[in-house]
């Protein structure tokens, strides 16, 4: 029978794994440490949903005493729990008056797919790391189940990106790093990339089959070697003498325009089986 391991408490600043989880949680992680820091009940559920238990667990002695903390302070009973001293807590979080909870944890490095065929998100250089972040959750919330980052792209298991993520990083692979040119060779269906010049109009575009969607730099776009391997050249109508939408707000508008109409498809697709049964 398995028992838990021991609770450790941790009251001194000086401790080496607090001095590396504050590293973590300021985004400064050492070369060689692949682990990322997830704070707050939304992350850490989503976590323990998608992936299970984290090796460890770390909570503010005043977090204790909340009624959600329980169940997955028994969900973590066979990894590392430690508490930590309040003061200690409060600088860990990264949240203002946030309930000081924690997982530590290895950020996931799936292996590429050899073709893709699957709708994905390639971001070519998006540096923003707010910008980042939703537009991993809107991909996600939209039905796409992989994101390819080149470099250059804000690192996506950063403190501020899973913030703004908000659980989506669990619903995606990522592939940080990603040399987008050469993966063109891998495609088994269109890629699409927003642009102004020698565009169609997006709602004039039949997106019901899926697409790879290949979003630029919030400045400079998607570089001109990726745009001239684009399948399709779209852009989002607006009127004129307005700034053009931000990369987010802009990806938004073309996923769930595509989602739109595929969806138009099941409904009709359904109507006509009702019909013909």
């Amino acid at each position: 029978m398995s028992t838990s391991i021991p609770v450790r408490h941790i009251a001194s600043r000086d401790n080496p794994d607090y001095r590396a989880w504050l590293r973590l949680a300021q985004g400064r992680p050492g070369r060689r440490d692949a682990r990322v820091i997830l704070e707050g009940e939304h992350l850490c559920r989503a976590w323990l949903e998608h992936k299970g238990p984290p090796p460890t667990l770390v909570v503010g002695e005043s977090a204790l005493s909340l009624d959600w903390i329980g169940p997955i302070w028994q969900a973590c009973a066979q990894g590392r729990r430690v508490v930590l001293q309040n003061n200690l807590a409060t600088v860990l979080s990264q949240v203002e008056h946030g309930p000081a909870v924690f997982f530590v944890v290895e950020a996931p490095v799936p292996a590429p797919p050899a073709r893709i065929a699957a709708g994905s998100l390639w971001l070519d250089r998006v540096q923003d790391p707010g910008n980042l972040g939703t537009l991993l959750r809107t991909a996600a919330a939209a039905g796409l189940r992989q994101a390819y980052l080149s470099e250059g792209c804000a690192s996506a298991w950063s403190p501020k990106v899973l913030r703004s993520g908000q659980g989506a990083h669990f619903a995606l692979e990522i592939y940080e790093h990603a040399d987008l040119a050469a993966l063109t060779e891998r495609l088994d269906i269109p890629l699409a990339a927003t642009t102004l010049e020698q565009a169609e109009i997006l709602y004039a575009k039949d997106l019901r089959k899926p697409c790879v969607w290949l979003f630029g730099n919030e400045g400079q776009g998607v570089a001109d070697d990726l745009l001239e391997r684009a399948d399709w050249r779209i852009h989002i109508p607006q009127v004129k003498g307005v700034e053009s939408l931000n990369v987010a707000a802009a990806a938004a508008v073309c996923l769930f325009e595509q989602r739109r109409q595929q969806l138009a498809l099941m409904v009709q697709a359904r109507a006509a089986r009702r019909k013909q049964g």
